[in-house]
């Protein structure tokens, strides 16, 4: 079932599998914004809870007994309970008996999406409904098409920040043989690189000072994307050739080297203590 929010401007479709986008489309320019899932990657726009990626091992543990979830947790798999209201689209999800056995915390999980003009609101709320603190990471993982239109190449687009950046970006030996490391980096926009993403496997920028960034296309705004409260920024596309591109705004990251299998002390981890609610949210919006 589709859910569907719409104005003069824009329709944005939703369906239950993930809670997803499966279309937004501007229909000034007719385009649609929103990678289909039909080149290479399967998802669309998932959201990654309660780990970003996975352990090194594909396992984890929780006070000494070991758990598994396939990658990015729960949520990406799962077939949400959907509610249509008049100016939003409301999905929630709460722990069962299958979710416990790959992760032992009892929860709650909404998302909500709101359409004003061209811009969508995306906002999540997640409670402990259990009785212990309960560990977990959060992502997000939303695929643009990109080029938009036929003629354009990926290579004329560009990721022009708020701000000139003086972060700092993760650099991985693929075998985890040795840490990862952070290098300095200093930039303004980053010009869309198939070479870049797959030379570092993932682009990942910690300590970004900007709150959001702009998609252009020749210097042509396209989009306009808001990662305020995310402490990393990663960016992503299939390694074989495909007209998308992933930003991805997350609270943790994945394991880049073996040895950090207890949940509790991975890097990025929250603490949400038995009856609290985590909030989060962005937006982006078509230019």
């Amino acid at each position: 079932m589709a859910y569907v929010l719409e104005n003069e401007q824009c329709r944005v479709e939703c369906i239950e599998r993930a809670g997803q986008i499966q279309h937004f489309l501007d229909k000034d320019r007719q385009v649609e914004i929103m990678y289909q899932g039909d080149q290479g990657w399967s998802g669309l726009n998932p959201t990654l809870f309660p780990i970003v990626g996975n352990t090194w091992a594909k396992d984890y543990k929780i006070n000494g007994q070991t758990y598994a979830m396939k990658n990015h947790g729960l949520i990406r798999y799962a077939d949400l309970v959907g509610k249509q209201e008049k100016d939003a689209i409301v999905f929630t999800y709460d722990s069962n008996e299958e979710t416990r056995k790959q992760y032992p915390f009892d929860f709650h999980y909404e998302m909500k999406y709101r359409l004003e003009g061209k811009k969508l609101y995306i906002d999540y709320t997640i409670t402990n409904t259990g009785n212990e603190i309960m560990p977990f990471t959060f992502g997000l993982h939303p695929a643009f098409r990109i080029p938009q239109e036929k003629g354009e190449a990926f290579e004329d687009y560009a990721f022009v920040f708020e701000k000139e950046e003086h972060a700092k970006q993760f650099v991985m030996d693929p075998t985890g043989q040795t840490p990862y490391s952070l290098k300095d980096v200093t930039f303004k926009e980053w010009k869309c690189s198939r070479q870049d993403i797959e030379e570092a496997a993932t682009i990942i920028y910690q300590d970004l000072q900007s709150k959001y960034l702009i998609v252009c296309w020749k210097k042509e705004p396209r989009l306009r994307f808001d990662f305020e409260q995310f402490p990393y920024l990663a960016i992503w596309t299939h390694p074989t050739t495909s007209d998308f591109i992933c930003i991805e705004p997350w609270y943790g990251h994945a394991d880049f080297e073996p040895g950090h299998d207890d949940f509790y002390q991975r890097e990025g981890t929250m603490l949400l203590k038995p009856q609290e609610t985590f909030t989060t949210g962005y937006s982006f919006e078509a230019l």
